[in-house]
């Protein structure tokens, strides 16, 4: 299930994230969003284990 949250982030972000959703990479910002976390956490997850 979903849940909305609310972040603030500078304006060179949101240009990143736009324009990775007009590259038709992802479908929306949240897409976006969750993408990059789930790497995030995959990332720290790798480093962890070493």
């Amino acid at each position: 299930m979903k849940e909305r949250i609310s972040a603030t982030v500078d304006k060179e972000i949101v240009k990143t994230i736009n324009s990775l959703i007009e590259n038709k990479k992802y479908r929306n910002k949240s897409h976006v969003i969750e993408i990059a976390i789930e790497n995030l956490a995959r990332e720290e997850n790798d480093k962890n284990k070493k």
